[in-house]
């Protein structure tokens, strides 16, 4: 579970990173159709936000897999 976490976590984090740069500076038009805002109909227009928030998501889920890993640890 904890794995499973981990990955989805860094690839939030990683669509929401990539999401903004594109959307804010637009350096990465070959990755237009990889992110996931862009692939989306109902987010246009409000592409940075929901890059905000899959960020958010991203290190949330980040924080629960670690917090899991630790609970483990401990016992």
């Amino acid at each position: 579970m904890q794995a499973a976490l981990t990955a989805f976590g860094w690839l939030l984090l990683l669509q929401g990173a990539g999401g903004l740069i594109n959307s804010l500076l637009g350096w990465w038009r070959w990755a237009h159709d990889l992110l996931v805002v862009n692939l989306l109909p109902v987010l246009r227009g409000y592409e940075v936000f929901a890059s905000i928030v899959l960020g958010v998501l991203g290190f949330a889920l980040l924080a629960v897999s670690a917090s899991a890993k630790r609970a483990e640890e401990e016992g």
